[in-house]
């Protein structure tokens, strides 16, 4: 009885229908097939048992599995059975398997007659084939060419009777190879191989070395090869990491690599020519909204960030396009659109290969084959497939040209382009700025001549992109509170970044991206700062839904893991790492600041965060680095005081650490110690990358002339014996950050045992004011300025009298003891009657203003936190009125 699955073939394909004809004996086999898909390891089987006996029978061999192969994947697909992934995935198998049968058989022939190929040391050589394009991303088609590059590693001799040189023998491999796959023989041929991919063309070597491939590539390699090797994958020989490290870094370059824009999307235009030229645009690989598009909208953005994002080295184009929505780059409305574009566009693809067996992507002008697209992809008819098509269609080109749209090219229709050139007279120049929001021109037009003087000798393609920007950038800046200000920043930055022409490439395409620097720029000197130092964090501007977005750490923890794990043993590359981590997500925190959608607290709690994510990678890292190491996993965890313990991190915090192991094992100091130096190290070296964080050690026990760690015991004794009443006012603000949770608890138990111990209230009073007049001598202040931090009825009196109030009462109420901040310390102060709520509640709201005011003088560049004592009325005496409240001597 025939099988649905058989007929469906047969109405569907002509070329099936003939080879089940030519073949009877076929349609048995594809019955007994059907329900499931063909593997890798049943290719194998057929192919090698029984052994074939000679090359002819080899050959006959690979084209009668090609068969078997088409039959069964394609009835599959056809019956709804297989999905793109399984029918990709087995013409991918299906082409590694012949290749490597065939290499095999015709290695082993050609060793026989001239010897083995060797390097010059003796070390036997093999022939690596690289499966490029689809072949390389494991995505070919049902009727795909394979691209192949065929490289050896090592120069050298065979070793046999009839010597050859490594060079003609791995030659004359490849053409026997090349052969035996593309032949047309009475049983057909398995895969038609282009090479016209390997350095210089058709004109180059038809096999080479891995050093005339590295040398072609560093010297000759162009921007088009980029894209070609993106997909590039070893499939057979040895030595397969060697050969990525020097295909890795032209196509990914270490830093961010806007130019690639601009290359891609000439080679869209000069594709787009030929498809006109030939009369192609119903073509659904290369035509407007086909596959090719697809594929450049998502390797557009591994060549940019995939020498900095691993994940985006991957090759699958569906994967990549998921990695984009994952990181930011790509809104989840355009993967899931274009991913379901391609599914319909490589299905309608292979459909359309299934007809005649023929390598096309032109959909058919005559009516039967029409209507077996149709009911091949399960449409009524033809004109509905084309409008399902057409939809898809429309929204790949919609999202293509929203990535590759090109940026406005007539500098001289913006207004202020002949300001920016220095070609407009005196009188129309200071107009014009003056129109455009700058209300001191010459001092604006100052900073652009010396602009355009740091700048005269750039390269002419870079001097263009310069001039392109400039207009709508001198625009925005115009309209921001202090133009002059932003323009002189802004002016910094194109300075420092004016050599790496990719930065201006990058701030061409995206518009949007100019508007936010602008803003950031306007808003901070510290962020200026920040950016001109690190420019590449120029990308984070370009998804704005992204930089928005409020982070979630344990997804952001993750990444940086695994960002981390791509470099096992490269302290360089992870300390890098760590840092760029570290900017990227303080960027994100200071746009969203800037654009007013975070408190104070919530910045903070979030900074520290960041603090905590960073060290406990760190220490993970630093003890994986350690040459002596007694155990696998350290007992040792870090503690944060100050800021860091209390959540109250800014910007440009350092950390206040200390450093606990409690281990038993003889060599424990040793080894903690040089781990902990280690750790500091790490964050606080100076790289190419910047800095992690400065740190301050001396909260340790007996400061500064104390150890570097200390143990679990030691600590307890330290704190319960002989610490200063000052150093239990730090504790009320520390915390476990991260390390061995037992140390961490441990720590925590002891923290709320040493708070809550009985105090003598009055020599508590004596201390903690001694204590507080030798800081006020230690900040002296003669600018005429209210210190926000420093003065009396500023941040640090209310911090001191929460801790006074802590020592002093934490014994009978232990909820004081408590970290959680110094605004829910004094509400908690008054709930439990303290002190009365007109003086504890207003303190608090003058604490949170006095901190708001100076993380707005911190992020304005102010080296101190000082404002005019007007501007702050009122909320100086709130804390005065605390400080009163709590340390005035009792009434006799």
């Amino acid at each position: 009885m025939p099988h649905p699955a058989v007929d469906r073939l047969v109405r569907c394909s002509r070329f099936g229908r003939r080879l089940l004809e030519a073949q009877p004996n076929l349609s048995g086999q594809l019955v007994d097939n059907i329900d499931r898909a063909y593997t890798r390891d049943e290719m194998q089987g057929f192919l090698f048992v029984p052994p074939c006996a000679d090359e002819p029978a080899l050959h006959q061999r690979l084209r009668q599995l090609r068969q078997r192969v088409w039959l069964i994947t394609t009835a599959r697909d056809l019956a709804g059975t297989a999905d793109l992934a399984e029918v990709t995935t087995a013409y991918s198998a299906l082409a590694e398997v012949c290749l490597t049968a065939a290499l095999g058989f015709h290695h082993a022939a050609l060793a026989e007659r001239h010897g083995e190929p060797r390097d010059e040391s003796g070390q036997l050589q093999q022939l690596v084939v690289v499966g490029m394009g689809k072949l390389g991303g494991g995505e070919l088609n049902v009727s795909s060419d394979i691209d192949l590059i065929y490289l050896y590693p090592e120069e050298g001799n065979t070793d046999g009777a009839k010597p050859l040189t490594n060079h003609e023998f791995f030659i004359r491999l490849g053409r026997k190879l090349t052969a035996a796959l593309s032949e047309n023989t009475a049983d057909g041929y398995v895969f038609r191989v282009d090479l016209r991919l390997r350095p210089w063309g058709d004109s180059g070597p038809f096999a080479m070395g891995f050093a005339m491939l590295e040398d072609y590539l560093v010297a000759q390699g162009r921007p088009w090869e980029r894209y070609a090797w993106i997909k590039a994958r070893p499939l057979t020989g040895t030595r397969h990491d060697e050969l990525m490290q020097i295909v890795r870094p032209f196509v990914f370059r270490k830093y961010l690599d806007f130019d690639a824009f601009a290359a891609i999307r000439d080679l869209h235009v000069q594709i787009r020519r030929e498809v006109a030229r030939r009369e192609m645009a119903h073509n659904v690989k290369l035509g407007p909204g086909g596959i090719r598009e697809i594929e450049f909208t998502a390797q557009v953005f591994q060549l940019i960030r995939g020498g900095q994002i691993a994940a985006l080295r991957q090759r699958p184009t569906l994967t990549i396009l998921a990695e984009l929505a994952t990181g930011g780059l790509m809104t989840a409305d355009a993967q899931q659109e274009l991913a379901a574009a391609y599914d319909f566009l490589r299905r309608v693809e292979h459909r359309l290969q299934y007809l005649d067996d023929a390598q096309t992507q032109l959909l058919p002008d005559d009516a039967e084959s029409q209507a077996m697209l149709a009911e091949a992809m399960g449409f009524a008819d033809y004109a509905a497939l084309i409008a399902a098509l057409d939809q898809h269609r429309h929204k790949v080109t919609r999202h293509f040209e929203q990535v590759f749209a090109a940026p406005q090219t007539d500098q001289n229709s913006h207004p202020l382009t002949a300001v920016c050139c220095g070609t407009a007279d005196s009188a129309t120049t200071h107009a014009l700025l003056g129109n455009a929001g700058y209300s001191d021109p010459d001092k604006a037009l100052a900073t652009l001549d010396s602009l355009r003087q740091h700048t005269a000798r750039l390269a002419e393609s870079t001097q263009q992109r310069l001039n392109m920007l400039l207009p709508p950038a001198l625009e925005i800046i115009g309209s921001q509170s202090d133009p002059q200000a932003t323009l002189e920043r802004f002016a910094a930055l194109l300075q420092a970044i004016a050599r790496r022409s990719t930065y201006l490439a990058l701030l061409g395409e995206y518009p949007a991206a100019l508007r936010q620097l602008v803003r950031l720029l306007a808003a901070s000197p510290w962020a200026a700062s920040l950016i001109t130092r690190q420019p590449q964090l120029l990308d984070e501007l370009i998804a704005p839904q992204h930089l928005m977005q409020l982070p979630d750490w344990a997804q952001l923890g993750a990444q940086l893991h695994a960002e981390l794990d791509a470099h096992p043993g490269d302290t360089e590359a992870q300390m890098d790492a760590l840092r760029r981590f570290k900017q990227v997500q303080t960027l994100r925190l200071l746009a969203q600041d800037v654009a007013g959608r975070l408190s104070l607290e919530v910045l903070s709690d979030n900074l520290s965060y960041l603090a905590d994510t960073l060290l406990a990678e760190t220490l993970a890292r630093c003890w994986d680095g350690l040459k002596t190491r007694h155990r696998d996993s350290p007992l040792f965890a870090i503690i944060g005081y100050g800021k860091l313990g209390g959540k109250e991190l800014g910007y440009a915090s350092d950390l206040d650490l200390v450093f606990l192991y409690d281990d038993t094992d003889e060599r424990a100091q040793e080894i903690y110690a040089r781990l902990a130096q280690r750790i500091n190290t790490w964050l606080g070296t100076l790289t190419p990358a910047g800095m992690l964080y400065e740190t301050d050690l001396r909260l340790r026990p007996d400061g500064a002339s104390g150890l570097l760690v200390s143990s679990t015991e030691a600590f307890r004794n330290y704190q319960l014996n002989h610490a200063w009443t000052w150093e239990h006012q730090a504790l009320s603000r520390a915390r476990f950050v991260c390390g061995n949770v037992e140390i961490g608890a441990s720590f925590e138990a002891l923290r709320q045992q040493v708070l809550c111990m009985p105090r003598d209230a009055a020599k508590l009073r004596d201390e903690v004011l001694a204590m507080r007049e030798k800081m006020h001598a230690g900040h002296p202040n003669d600018s005429g300025l209210f210190d926000l931090k420093h003065d009396a009825g500023g941040i640090v009196d209310v911090e001191f009298s929460v801790q006074y109030l802590l020592l002093t009462h934490a014994h009978a109420l232990p909820e004081l003891s408590d970290n959680v901040g110094n605004i829910t310390l004094l509400k908690r102060v008054a709930a439990l009657g303290l002190l009365p709520d007109d003086i504890a509640l207003p303190a608090a709201d003058a604490y949170r203003e006095l901190r708001r005011l100076q993380h707005q003088a911190k992020l304005a560049g102010a080296t101190h936190a000082r404002v005019d004592a007007p501007s702050v009325d009122g909320y100086p005496a709130a804390v005065r009125a605390l400080w009163q409240a709590v340390f005035s001597p009792p009434a006799a």
